[in-house]
């Protein structure tokens, strides 16, 4: 899912042929799964008598969103990308849910629109495999301004690529995806989609972009989240639930 305005590949033939990402990484869409299953599971949710108002960061072709708008019937969302290729292929997919009123897409930058929030706007801000793609310093400030964004009480949930704190044990993990990614696209023969997600790929694992494990929890807890809960990991993919403290009765 794209976001952020520098990341033009979401724009090209990746943003395009999306649906290809079930292919190399069949855990996205689990993830975008569990993030409804966890919604609709969500006991904090009961203290919200007038229903749910939600924000969705990379809502991408709609897999997450859907999912989280059938996992609470009274949520309504928010939904944003910065790449209009993927934002037609959303709409398009949830159409009648759009036309319900249940959610609103938004071509935006997150971080920019998280900002034009007055403080306590949301009661959920979700996103699935959207912020891995930022730098570390934008993804540091959209943490910070999805914190301020939820209401007191509200929940941060994200299924996203976190990577393996050992060094040497991501490397493996990625190496061995990379060797699935070749076999997957070559069996198509779609070499010129393989160069743009390796291309992707290469940043995603720069130094200013990966997104550690700890390190990433740690910076929730250091803006306010309390508690931050692991729900699902395996290998890198992971659903971390941070929420935001209630006040005080």
């Amino acid at each position: 899912m794209s976001t952020l305005k520098e990341d033009n590949l979401f724009t090209g033939p990746i943003g395009q042929e999306y649906d290809m990402l079930r292919l190399i990484c069949p855990n996205a869409a689990m993830l975008a799964r569990k993030l409804g299953d966890y919604v609709g599971a969500w006991k904090g949710a009961e203290l919200r008598t007038n229903g749910l108002r939600g924000f969705e960061i990379g809502c991408g072709t709609g897999v997450s969103t859907l999912a989280l708008l059938s996992g609470r019937q009274d949520l309504r969302l928010l939904a944003i990308d910065s790449s209009a290729k993927m934002l037609e292929q959303a709409q398009s997919n949830l159409a009648k849910w759009e036309s319900a009123g249940r959610v609103e897409f938004l071509e935006a930058d997150a971080l920019d629109t998280l900002k034009t929030r007055v403080p306590a706007s949301f009661d959920l801000v979700a996103s699935n495999y959207a912020i891995h793609n930022f730098r570390n310093d934008y993804r540091n400030e959209v943490i910070e301004q999805a914190f301020r964004a939820l209401k007191p009480g509200g929940l941060f949930l994200t299924g996203d690529r976190f990577a393996i704190d050992d060094v040497e044990a991501h490397l493996r993990l990625t190496q061995s995806e990379v060797r699935h990614w070749f076999k997957t696209f070559a069996a198509m023969n779609r070499y010129d989609l393989l160069e743009d997600w390796i291309v992707h790929l290469f940043s995603d694992e720069s130094p200013n972009h990966i997104m550690y494990f700890s390190p990433t929890l740690a910076r929730m807890r250091a803006v306010g989240f309390e508690p931050v809960r692991v729900e699902f990991r395996e290998g890198v993919d992971t659903l971390v639930a941070a929420f935001k403290p209630a006040l005080a009765q």
